[in-house]
């Protein structure tokens, strides 16, 4: 009989590997300062290659668009899911990305027997994982779920370039540029800013810094 710590193990990396579907799994949108964090899981079919499958950070937007089509169309199914910015707040960006990995998962249509995630930690699933670093570049599977979703989470800057313009969104991803900054700086913090990410808090402190010394300014004229 297995050990209960042998069996805490099991989404540890096996010497064999059974036949059945196997899903890449990766995110985008970690190190932004607003905006969800999305992941993206692909089951590739052996029968219909896509070529040119690349880390996504590796490939121009307009290659990225290109392939993002071919693997909606080639795969046997994909899922996209993500973890919105209160979840981020409440959780930790670690958690939120692990949650939105899971959500992936959970989400597509046939059930892997094996899932080969992106990096060196590992959601809670109910399926056999392996965790392989730089796996975006590796994997096949996981470059596709690696496309997937910066596409997706690119899309979704764009609508919000389009909500808060003065932020611009549309060309630093929601990434900590010297420009997004300075808007944080000049307007403060969105609905979709990651408060609990130091630029984005500091940001807020400095603008309800004013408001807190003109509320004590109050109390010593009593």
């Amino acid at each position: 009989m297995r050990s209960r710590k042998f069996l805490q193990a099991e989404q540890a990396t096996l010497v064999w590997d059974g036949p059945g579907l196997m899903a890449g799994v990766d995110e985008a949108g970690r190190g932004p300062l607003a905006g969800p964090v999305v992941a993206a899981a692909v089951i590739l079919d052996d029968l219909r290659p896509i070529r040119g499958l690349a880390d996504s950070k590796t490939l121009t937007a307009r290659q990225r668009e290109r392939l993002h089509d071919q693997i909606l169309a080639k795969a046997l199914c994909c899922s996209v899911a993500q973890a919105s910015v209160e979840e981020i707040d409440t959780h930790n960006i670690l958690q939120a990305t692990m949650l939105a990995m899971r959500r992936a998962v959970e989400g597509l249509r046939l059930k892997p027997v094996k899932v080969l995630v992106d990096g060196n930690r590992l959601p809670t699933l109910n399926v056999l994982a392996e965790a392989i670093v730089k796996g975006d570049a590796r994997v096949k599977a996981i470059s596709a779920a690696s496309i997937l979703a910066k596409v997706h989470r690119d899309r979704l800057c764009e609508d919000l370039h389009a909500e808060f313009p003065h932020y611009g969104f549309a060309g630093h991803k929601g990434y900590g540029t010297p420009e997004h900054l300075e808007a944080l700086l000049r307007h403060g913090a969105c609905v979709h800013h990651r408060k609990s990410f130091s630029p984005v808090a500091a940001a807020l402190a400095r603008v309800s810094a004013p408001a807190e010394d003109m509320a004590n300014f109050g109390e010593e004229l009593r």
